[in-house]
């Protein structure tokens, strides 16, 4: 009888710390894309498999998002975490190697770039580093050139299937307080236009 009490009062408070908090959910998945790295294209990867220095390399993905290792082939990087990877690869392995341990490290990060061009001091390619705003990216660039329209700023931004989408941006409405609340972070890949 004790240990069924027990029980019921930890399920019962499970339940109340759980409907207490209603922004718990949102909070996570907020955060969840920053903290979820996934490889992406140009990212440059060490691969290690134990005791079998012939398999183990540093590899860079191709622009087709895979990479190439001996007995595997071609295998699909881009849009994995290094534990997915590393996983994929020890299934693939197994047929060869008995109880094959793998690791993948991020040893260096290309695929997070924007693209500043136009009427700034520095145009170029620039890493993201975390969640940056536009602003924070002009910055990078060394700020507007003397004859940049400010109000006239275009984000190119890269669909799923290749499609483009075009948005057109007020520099002056991103000074407002308002402008961390819709959005305007940049996302790798997106080229920024300064007119």
């Amino acid at each position: 009888m004790g240990l069924r009490t027990g029980w019921q009062m930890a399920l019962l408070a499970g339940l109340l710390v759980g409907s207490g908090c209603a922004h718990s959910p949102q909070v996570a998945e907020q955060e969840e894309p920053e903290s979820t790295f996934r490889i992406g294209r140009e990212d440059v990867l060490d691969i290690s498999v134990w005791r079998d220095p012939d398999l183990s390399r540093t590899l860079p993905v191709r622009p087709d998002g895979m990479i190439s290792l001996p007995l595997l082939g071609d295998v699909q990087a881009e849009g994995q975490t290094p534990d997915e990877l590393a996983q994929k690869l020890r299934q693939g392995l197994a047929p060869y190697i008995q109880d094959p341990r793998v690791s993948v490290i991020v040893r260096e990060v290309n695929s997070t770039r924007v693209y500043v061009t136009g009427e700034v001091a520095q145009p170029g390619a620039y890493a993201l580093r975390g969640r940056m705003s536009l602003v924070q990216v002009i910055a990078l660039a060394g700020g507007f050139s003397d004859f940049a329209d400010r109000d006239g700023i275009r984000i190119i931004r890269a669909g799923e299937q290749g499609e483009g989408r075009i948005m057109r941006v007020r520099y002056s409405d991103l000074l407002r307080e308002d402008a961390e609340r819709r959005g305007l972070h940049l996302r790798p890949g997106d080229t920024v236009v300064v007119p």
